[in-house]
């Protein structure tokens, strides 16, 4: 009880405990002292409060170094947390990304499997004001919010370049991304400068395919891209193919139209990537006709016409010199072919 009593004092700012004490010194002075007035059980309870405390105190010192190593899985509500400083992703849980409902389903029939990682917000005063910035998991993130329910997560002090790599090595293993998703996403590391080693890094690529990703990321535009999503199925092949009708103004004007009808807005991502292809590699249809004839008034044949599309043709029978004056004169009928027409 000596004891006890001596580290209260010394945990109350109190001197610091005595040298033990032998048995017999102890027995001593304890009959040399005045009896204490406190009773036993109020000391009992403070000791115990204060054992609290200090249980408390380690808890949460061991919970800090968990989250920091990453060791712990806790649970965080989801309206604090925003996502990575890159978008991987072009579909959206409101338009384009069909799975999204199925994914809110699941985690609320089995809860949320898989953990995301995040990171403490790189601004510090949003760090210490509880906010965090995803690495990977945005859609799992996003599920929670819209259920109303913390998101279970695994914390780590991430650089910048960390957070890619991660974010690129999750996609890539689950092989959750689709290829125009990888093409932009590799475009926009580029683009804040990040080495082009780090991105292969992030995305496990070799240099052909990391090229190849880079010529679509250029050829479609931005908006289109978007205006299609991710498009899991169209595959690398069709989006080069894409990318190669869209190198035009006039063919990016076609999409664009393309982008504005209604069976665009109402298809789902793989139907829109159809739809533009379709769009983009549509031929105009000609209609082959019989050779018309052109006759002297008596009937005699001097040369017959063609139309086929943009490429018509006439043929002359019988000597050149017919022909040579036609050619002679196509400039000025030509002329009066465009003059007939601005009157029109």
């Amino acid at each position: 009880m000596s004891r006890r009593r001596d580290e209260l004092k010394a945990l109350l700012g109190g001197a610091p405990p005595a040298e033990a004490e032998t048995p017999a010194e102890a027995e001593a002075a304890s009959a040399a002292r005045p009896r204490a007035h406190a009773s036993s059980g109020a000391v009992k309870a403070m000791g115990l409060a204060l054992g609290n405390l200090r249980a408390e105190a380690e808890d949460a010192r061991a919970l800090r170094e968990q989250v920091a190593r990453g060791e712990r899985v806790v649970e965080i509500d989801p309206n604090r947390i925003e996502p990575a400083f890159v978008a991987d992703r072009l579909s959206q849980p409101d338009r384009s990304d069909e799975a999204f409902d199925a994914l809110c389903r699941s985690i609320e029939e089995g809860g949320q499997e898989v953990p995301v990682l995040l990171r403490p917000h790189p601004d510090a005063e949003r760090s210490q004001a509880g906010w965090y910035q995803t690495a990977y998991g945005h859609r799992r993130v996003a599920a929670a919010r819209a259920l109303g329910i913390k998101v279970r997560a695994v914390v780590r002090p991430l650089s910048d370049v960390e957070l890619v790599v991660a974010q690129g090595k999750e996609n890539s293993e689950r092989r959750d991304l689709s290829f125009i998703e990888r093409a932009l996403f590799a475009e926009a590391l580029l683009q804040r400068g990040f080495e082009r080693a780090t991105v292969q890094s992030a995305l496990s690529l070799h240099k052909a395919e990391m090229t190849r990703l880079l010529q679509v990321a250029e050829a479609v535009p931005d908006a289109i891209a978007r205006a299609i999503g991710p498009a899991p199925r169209a595959g690398r092949t069709r989006w080069m193919l894409l990318a190669e009708q869209l190198r035009t103004a006039g063919a990016r004007d076609k999409a664009e139209r393309e982008i504005a009808t209604e069976r665009f807005a109402k298809a789902t991502s793989d139907e829109r990537f159809v739809l533009m292809l379709e769009r983009l590699t549509r031929r105009a249809k000609t209609v082959s006709r019989t050779a018309e004839a052109l006759s002297e008034p008596s009937g005699r044949v001097v040369a017959s016409f063609k139309p086929d599309g943009k490429r018509s043709v006439i043929e002359f029978k019988g000597e050149g010199a017919f022909a040579a004056f036609v050619a002679s004169e196509i400039p000025a009928l030509y002329a009066a072919f465009k003059a007939r027409e601005g009157e029109d």
